[in-house]
């Protein structure tokens, strides 16, 4: 197998790539620029997502192989029955964001994760609209590319320090209920900002533009690859991203979905915000 440097420049190439794709769609130059959304279990699925997906998946297995990983991505994992069979396991979304895609509000991302049993070890979240891509290796620190550099990304916690009541949630647009609605509400924090997918939340909070994004499943829950990718951006930059118990997050397991609270924040107040989360939840009514 090669080695995870040699792994994490396929990765970022095949993320250009697919950013390129997606950026032809949204911007009607593709030869076929009709979206033709469909929906799949309530959430949209476009011919964009599909042709990403497809471009990934290739690129990625004719670089790798199929021996040494399995390959998982939200267009084509329902038919992977095997997928469980390797310690080694890719986890893509190949458009994160797709309500936001047909909007057109640009808050859409590419995520591409490469997981060890249960946890990430390489990371990739492209966001084409803003042209950057943001990659991370586990131990290895988080970084951010343009076309044309790439420069290291830690956030800086002691340099100005916020009040707890100071802090931004990034919000989702869509994705929200009672019990999250009440949840924001009523949290110390009152600044909010709207961003669309997960990868795009918290390249907002690497790059100091917010503070904390929460999760929270109702009849649903987010997935595998909605998660594995930003999450060890967030953390390999200095931050934080936990169950509300603060226990780590799990994936390539029996169950694709990410159930209960989640936290991902700077750092600061992280374990205050798990708590104060918890309380509030447990007064919510008919909890």
């Amino acid at each position: 197998m090669k080695d995870l440097q040699e792994i994490l420049a396929i990765a970022r190439q095949v993320g250009w790539g697919a950013a390129d794709i997606l950026r032809s769609y949204y911007r009607g130059t593709v030869k076929d620029s009709n979206l033709e959304v469909q929906y799949k279990q309530n959430e949209p699925v476009t011919v964009a997502d599909i042709a990403t997906s497809q471009y990934i998946l290739d690129r990625l297995q004719a670089a790798l192989g199929n021996e040494d990983f399995t390959y998982i991505s939200e267009e084509t994992y329902q038919s992977q029955l095997n997928r469980h069979n390797s310690s080694w396991v890719w986890i893509i979304d190949p458009l994160d964001g797709t309500r936001d895609f047909i909007d057109k509000t640009g808050d859409y991302a590419i995520h591409i994760a490469l997981i060890k049993e249960t946890r990430p070890v390489l990371a990739v979240v492209a966001i084409p609209e803003a042209e950057k891509l943001y990659y991370a290796t586990k131990g290895g620190g988080t970084f951010v590319e343009t076309r044309n550099a790439s420069v290291a990304l830690k956030m800086s916690l002691g340099l100005d320090k916020k009040r707890l009541e100071d802090l931004t949630l990034v919000v989702s647009r869509s994705h929200r209920n009672q019990r999250l609605n009440y949840l924001l509400q009523n949290l110390p924090c009152k600044n909010q900002k709207a961003v669309g997918s997960v990868g795009c939340k918290v390249a907002a909070i690497v790059e100091q533009q917010a503070d904390v994004y929460i999760s929270l499943s109702g009849k649903s829950a987010p997935k595998d690859w909605d998660i594995a990718a930003p999450e060890l951006i967030l953390t390999e930059a200095g931050g934080n991203f936990t169950h509300f118990d603060g226990s780590p997050l799990y994936y390539n397991t029996d169950d694709i979905n990410q159930w209960g609270g989640l936290l991902a924040s700077n750092g600061q107040y992280h374990e205050i915000l798990c708590k104060e989360a918890e309380n509030i939840l447990a007064q919510f009514p008919n909890s």
